[in-house]
């Protein structure tokens, strides 16, 4: 459980660090959406074959951080909105 919540905020920083501009999420923001790109991410991977979805796997790190850049843009302009 705790590597799961260590994965999706490394995940949720690297999404931060890919998406262009400045971001006005907190940690809990950046953490829930690198936990969700990590979900979706390890479905996909696990559609692929190439393991389980909370198996960690380069395809499913790759999947789950581009899952959590479009999570973080569209957070940010739902937010940009308010």
């Amino acid at each position: 459980m705790i590597g799961f919540i260590v994965a999706g905020l490394i995940i949720g920083a690297l999404a931060r660090l890919f998406t262009p501009g400045k971001q006005r999420l907190g940690l809990l923001a950046t953490l829930l959406l690198g936990l969700a790109g990590s979900v979706i991410g390890g479905t996909i991977a696990n559609i692929l074959g190439t393991g389980g979805i909370f198996e960690l796997n380069v395809l499913g790190f790759i999947t789950a951080v581009i899952a959590s850049v479009l999570l973080v843009g569209t957070a940010e302009r739902l937010s940009a909105k308010n």
